[in-house]
Protein backbone atom coordinates (compact mmCIF):
# COMPACT_ATOMS: atom_id res chain seq x y z
CA UNK A 1 0.00 0.00 0.00
CA UNK A 2 0.87 3.48 -0.66
CA UNK A 3 1.23 6.55 1.77
CA UNK A 4 0.34 9.23 -0.61
CA UNK A 5 0.98 12.97 -0.05
CA UNK A 6 1.29 15.99 -2.18
CA UNK A 7 3.95 18.61 -2.44
CA UNK A 8 2.82 22.10 -3.87
CA UNK A 9 5.69 24.45 -5.28
CA UNK A 10 4.55 27.79 -3.83
CA UNK A 11 7.75 29.34 -6.27
CA UNK A 12 5.81 27.64 -9.03
CA UNK A 13 2.33 28.84 -8.20
CA UNK A 14 1.47 31.63 -10.32
CA UNK A 15 -2.39 31.85 -8.54
CA UNK A 16 -4.14 31.18 -11.38
CA UNK A 17 -6.90 28.89 -9.30
CA UNK A 18 -7.02 26.45 -12.42
CA UNK A 19 -7.18 23.74 -9.15
CA UNK A 20 -10.02 25.20 -7.92
CA UNK A 21 -11.77 25.15 -11.64
CA UNK A 22 -10.56 21.72 -12.53
CA UNK A 23 -11.32 20.53 -8.99
CA UNK A 24 -15.27 21.53 -9.36
CA UNK A 25 -15.05 20.14 -13.05
CA UNK A 26 -14.16 16.71 -12.22
CA UNK A 27 -15.66 16.00 -8.96
CA UNK A 28 -19.32 17.63 -9.56
CA UNK A 29 -18.58 20.02 -6.78
CA UNK A 30 -21.89 22.11 -6.34
CA UNK A 31 -22.10 26.46 -6.14
CA UNK A 32 -20.62 27.75 -3.33
CA UNK A 33 -18.66 24.64 -2.23
CA UNK A 34 -14.78 23.99 -2.44
CA UNK A 35 -13.06 21.00 -2.20
CA UNK A 36 -9.97 22.74 -3.57
CA UNK A 37 -9.46 26.54 -2.36
CA UNK A 38 -6.64 28.68 -1.21
CA UNK A 39 -5.46 31.34 1.33
CA UNK A 40 -5.16 34.78 -0.25
CA UNK A 41 -3.49 37.65 1.81
CA UNK A 42 -2.54 41.05 0.80
CA UNK A 43 0.13 43.13 2.71
CA UNK A 44 1.42 46.59 2.07
CA UNK A 45 0.53 49.94 1.02
CA UNK A 46 0.74 50.54 -2.75
CA UNK A 47 2.87 50.77 -4.51
CA UNK A 48 4.58 48.37 -2.32
CA UNK A 49 1.93 45.51 -1.87
CA UNK A 50 2.65 42.03 -1.64
CA UNK A 51 -0.48 39.37 -2.99
CA UNK A 52 -0.10 36.16 -1.40
CA UNK A 53 -1.72 33.10 -3.06
CA UNK A 54 -1.91 29.43 -0.80
CA UNK A 55 -3.39 26.48 -2.18
CA UNK A 56 -5.47 24.36 -0.09
CA UNK A 57 -7.27 21.15 0.31
CA UNK A 58 -8.00 18.55 2.51
CA UNK A 59 -4.55 17.74 4.15
CA UNK A 60 -5.46 13.96 4.44
CA UNK A 61 -4.02 14.58 8.29
CA UNK A 62 -2.46 11.33 9.63
CA UNK A 63 -3.73 12.07 13.16
CA UNK A 64 -6.89 13.65 11.49
CA UNK A 65 -9.31 14.85 13.93
CA UNK A 66 -12.48 14.42 11.91
CA UNK A 67 -11.96 10.55 11.81
CA UNK A 68 -12.10 10.47 15.40
CA UNK A 69 -14.95 12.77 16.42
CA UNK A 70 -17.12 11.29 14.19
CA UNK A 71 -19.74 9.14 15.31
CA UNK A 72 -20.85 6.75 12.50
CA UNK A 73 -17.57 6.07 10.75
CA UNK A 74 -18.64 8.06 7.88
CA UNK A 75 -15.07 9.57 7.94
CA UNK A 76 -12.27 7.51 8.34
CA UNK A 77 -8.42 6.45 6.78
CA UNK A 78 -8.06 3.91 4.35
CA UNK A 79 -5.27 1.80 3.15
CA UNK A 80 -3.46 4.59 1.65
CA UNK A 81 -3.75 7.30 4.48
CA UNK A 82 -6.09 9.02 2.61
CA UNK A 83 -9.29 10.77 4.82
CA UNK A 84 -12.19 9.21 3.00
CA UNK A 85 -15.72 9.49 3.61
CA UNK A 86 -18.95 7.52 3.34
CA UNK A 87 -21.96 9.63 2.49
CA UNK A 88 -24.26 6.80 3.39
CA UNK A 89 -23.15 6.34 7.15
CA UNK A 90 -22.97 10.53 7.44
CA UNK A 91 -26.05 11.61 10.20
CA UNK A 92 -24.95 15.40 9.26
CA UNK A 93 -24.13 16.19 12.32
CA UNK A 94 -20.79 18.58 11.38
CA UNK A 95 -18.84 17.67 14.20
CA UNK A 96 -15.96 16.93 11.70
CA UNK A 97 -16.35 20.74 10.22
CA UNK A 98 -16.16 21.83 14.01
CA UNK A 99 -12.39 20.00 14.64
CA UNK A 100 -11.03 20.66 11.62
CA UNK A 101 -8.34 22.98 11.73
CA UNK A 102 -8.09 23.72 8.08
CA UNK A 103 -11.91 24.48 7.28
CA UNK A 104 -11.85 21.81 4.14
CA UNK A 105 -14.79 19.84 5.15
CA UNK A 106 -18.39 21.60 3.66
CA UNK A 107 -21.86 20.89 4.85
CA UNK A 108 -24.68 20.65 2.12
CA UNK A 109 -27.33 22.17 3.68
CA UNK A 110 -29.95 22.61 0.65
CA UNK A 111 -30.71 20.18 -2.76
CA UNK A 112 -27.33 19.89 -3.97
CA UNK A 113 -26.85 21.64 -7.70
CA UNK A 114 -30.02 23.87 -7.81
CA UNK A 115 -28.11 25.82 -10.24
CA UNK A 116 -28.55 23.83 -13.18
CA UNK A 117 -32.15 24.73 -13.01
CA UNK A 118 -31.45 28.35 -12.20
CA UNK A 119 -32.85 31.06 -14.49
CA UNK A 120 -30.28 33.38 -13.14
CA UNK A 121 -26.69 33.99 -15.28
CA UNK A 122 -23.63 34.13 -13.03
CA UNK A 123 -22.98 37.01 -15.69
CA UNK A 124 -25.98 38.78 -16.58
CA UNK A 125 -26.35 39.16 -20.25
CA UNK A 126 -22.64 37.34 -20.25
CA UNK A 127 -23.31 33.48 -19.61
CA UNK A 128 -26.43 31.41 -19.97
CA UNK A 129 -28.67 30.22 -17.19
CA UNK A 130 -28.31 26.25 -15.96
CA UNK A 131 -32.18 26.79 -17.60
CA UNK A 132 -30.55 27.57 -21.04
CA UNK A 133 -27.72 25.60 -20.80
CA UNK A 134 -30.02 22.34 -20.67
CA UNK A 135 -32.38 23.46 -23.01
CA UNK A 136 -29.04 24.08 -25.92
CA UNK A 137 -27.37 20.89 -24.83
CA UNK A 138 -30.81 18.84 -24.24
CA UNK A 139 -29.48 17.13 -21.20
CA UNK A 140 -30.98 17.84 -17.92
CA UNK A 141 -27.68 18.19 -16.23
CA UNK A 142 -25.62 20.46 -18.56
CA UNK A 143 -22.26 18.86 -16.86
CA UNK A 144 -21.62 15.85 -14.73
CA UNK A 145 -18.82 13.78 -14.88
CA UNK A 146 -19.54 10.34 -14.56
CA UNK A 147 -16.47 8.83 -13.43
CA UNK A 148 -16.79 10.60 -9.73
CA UNK A 149 -19.42 7.72 -9.18
CA UNK A 150 -16.74 5.17 -9.41
CA UNK A 151 -15.93 5.58 -5.24
CA UNK A 152 -18.47 8.20 -4.45
CA UNK A 153 -21.44 10.04 -4.78
CA UNK A 154 -21.67 11.28 -8.26
CA UNK A 155 -24.09 14.18 -7.30
CA UNK A 156 -24.25 14.82 -3.57
CA UNK A 157 -27.05 14.54 -1.21
CA UNK A 158 -28.32 17.01 1.34
CA UNK A 159 -27.85 17.11 5.01
CA UNK A 160 -24.22 15.43 4.89
CA UNK A 161 -20.57 16.74 4.75
CA UNK A 162 -17.94 16.59 1.98
CA UNK A 163 -14.40 17.25 1.46
CA UNK A 164 -11.32 16.64 -0.95
CA UNK A 165 -10.57 12.82 -2.00
CA UNK A 166 -7.38 13.15 -3.35
CA UNK A 167 -9.73 12.23 -6.74
CA UNK A 168 -9.45 8.51 -5.17
CA UNK A 169 -11.29 7.34 -8.18
CA UNK A 170 -8.26 8.67 -10.90
CA UNK A 171 -5.84 6.82 -8.34
CA UNK A 172 -7.59 3.56 -8.78
CA UNK A 173 -7.31 4.02 -12.79
CA UNK A 174 -3.37 4.94 -12.74
CA UNK A 175 -4.08 8.30 -13.01
CA UNK A 176 -2.84 11.60 -10.50
CA UNK A 177 -5.38 13.48 -8.62
CA UNK A 178 -6.84 16.57 -11.12
CA UNK A 179 -5.59 19.28 -9.74
CA UNK A 180 -1.98 18.22 -10.46
CA UNK A 181 -2.56 17.58 -13.86
CA UNK A 182 -4.48 20.66 -14.70
CA UNK A 183 -1.93 22.81 -13.07
CA UNK A 184 -0.40 24.93 -16.26
CA UNK A 185 2.66 25.72 -14.11
CA UNK A 186 3.28 22.19 -12.51
CA UNK A 187 3.21 23.27 -8.64
CA UNK A 188 1.82 19.91 -7.70
CA UNK A 189 3.82 16.95 -6.88
CA UNK A 190 1.68 13.90 -6.10
CA UNK A 191 2.77 10.65 -5.13
CA UNK A 192 3.92 8.15 -2.05
CA UNK A 193 5.67 9.30 0.94
CA UNK A 194 6.76 5.72 1.54
CA UNK A 195 8.86 5.83 -1.38
CA UNK A 196 12.06 6.90 -1.33
CA UNK A 197 12.44 7.15 -5.15
CA UNK A 198 9.15 8.85 -5.68
CA UNK A 199 9.56 12.63 -6.62
CA UNK A 200 7.76 13.57 -3.90
CA UNK A 201 10.31 12.35 -1.43
CA UNK A 202 13.02 13.75 -3.13
CA UNK A 203 11.50 17.34 -3.39
CA UNK A 204 10.91 16.95 0.66
CA UNK A 205 14.69 16.04 1.16
CA UNK A 206 15.65 18.86 -1.01
CA UNK A 207 13.57 21.79 0.31
CA UNK A 208 12.66 23.27 3.44
CA UNK A 209 9.10 21.94 3.70
CA UNK A 210 6.30 23.34 5.65
CA UNK A 211 2.93 22.44 6.54
CA UNK A 212 -0.29 24.83 7.24
CA UNK A 213 -1.43 25.12 11.32
CA UNK A 214 1.69 22.71 12.26
CA UNK A 215 0.97 23.31 15.90
CA UNK A 216 -2.12 22.15 15.55
CA UNK A 217 -0.34 18.20 15.42
CA UNK A 218 -2.58 16.48 12.84
CA UNK A 219 0.34 15.47 10.94
CA UNK A 220 -0.81 17.05 7.34
CA UNK A 221 0.08 15.03 4.05
CA UNK A 222 0.02 18.57 1.91
CA UNK A 223 3.64 19.81 1.90
CA UNK A 224 4.34 23.59 0.93
CA UNK A 225 7.90 24.31 -0.27
CA UNK A 226 9.42 27.63 -1.92
CA UNK A 227 7.29 29.77 0.00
Amino acid sequence: MAKYGMVIDLHRCVGCAECLIACKSENNVDEGIFWSSAIRNMSGTFPDVKYEFIPTLCNHCEAAPCTIVCPTGAMFKDENGLTMHNPELCDGCQACLEVCPYGNISYNENAVQAFWNSEKAAIPEGTATGRELQELTGETIPYYNPDREATYDGIRRPGVVEKCTFCDHRLRAGLEPYCVEACPAKARVFGDLDDENSEISRLLKENQAEVLKEEAQTKPKVYYIGR
